[in-house]
């Protein structure tokens, strides 16, 4: 499992913090890949990670506003991507997903555009334009590709999910403005499983959604998690601040948090998301969200007895 790791947008913020770390899902530490700066090889402020079929992981860089790559090894291979507004140029790349030729589509957010390049980062074309309506986009974040080629994108400040088709024709949308079941605010990363669910890290909701292949609500998670063995590990080893844990209330009643707003109840209760922003899915159907503000990583499992 590789995760993106990434402080502040300045070359101050800790910089050791810029980089992408390597871990098994048993929480078995295996090193890191990268480090904070602008040179060949250093990221900035990465924010995806996308894997080719020949294993090779690409790394999209807000703040350098470019693509890298490397192998599993951590080798840096190469790199593609210039700051602007033209063809094949990029202005805060997030999402990338690889489509069936084995080419790239990046999320090119500032742009308010979806983008596809080869693997060496030869533009091929894209598709999208600033704006509310359909098939308009307003800071593109995540992306993500169904069996039959067609790509999700989290429209970020539109606060929906977008379907279009391999040729980037719309086709649907996932999603309105507000806090309800269904509703989404700053949706930032999206997934599609086999059976055609679609799951939404629901940023600034606090959870995550899923959606039917119909784009009807189906469920919503807000979190379950428990320590981790690294955490566990590091409570054995710092007794006073296990002693002070235990005399913390983690997991306060929500009734008495009503008052409060859905960041503060998810500040106040360990286990709940707190900015979740990336949702992916392993070749088990696992789903992975990545739990920002907690530092984590939550793993869930599809109940398929649910209707």
């Amino acid at each position: 499992m590789y995760v993106v790791n990434r402080a502040g947008f300045d070359a101050a913020s800790r910089m050791y913090c810029k980089r992408v770390t390597v871990c098994t899902v048993d929480e078995e530490y295996l090193g890191s890949i990268s480090y904070g700066g602008t040179g060949d090889g250093q990221i900035m402020w990465p924010a995806a990670i996308a894997i080719d079929g020949d294993g090779l992981l690409y790394i999209s860089d807000e703040a350098l506003h470019r693509i890298s790559v490397f192998n599993t090894k951590g080798d840096f291979l190469g790199k593609w991507g210039v700051h602007g507004e033209g063809e094949g140029q990029l202005n805060r790349p997030a999402g990338m997903a690889f489509d069936g030729e084995g080419n790239i589509l990046v999320a090119d957010g500032l742009n308010n555009r979806i983008q596809r390049f080869t693997r060496e980062g030869r533009f091929l074309g894209g598709w999208g334009r600033p704006g509310k309506g359909e098939g308009e986009l307003d800071v593109p974040w995540g992306i993500s590709l169904d069996h039959e080629g067609n790509a999700y994108v989290a429209d970020w400040r539109n606060d929906r999910v977008q379907k279009f088709d391999a040729e980037g024709n719309y086709l649907a949308t996932l999603g309105t403005s507000g806090q309800g079941d269904g509703e989404l605010r700053r949706p930032a990363g999206v997934a599609v499983d086999g059976d055609g669910d679609v799951y939404v890290a629901d940023w600034g909701n606090e959870r995550v959604q899923v959606f039917g292949p119909d784009g009807g609500f189906r469920a919503k998670i807000r979190g379950e998690a428990t320590l981790s063995s690294w955490a566990e590990e590091y409570f054995i080893s710092n007794q006073d601040e296990l002693e002070e844990r235990l005399r913390a209330d983690m997991e306060p009643p929500l009734d008495r948090l009503s008052s409060g707003s859905l960041h503060d109840r998810s500040a106040a209760i360990e286990k709940l998301f707190w900015g979740p922003t990336s949702v992916k899915l392993d070749g088990r159907g696992r789903v992975y969200v990545v739990d920002s503000l907690r530092h984590r990583i939550q793993i869930y499992e599809k109940d398929h007895s649910r209707p």
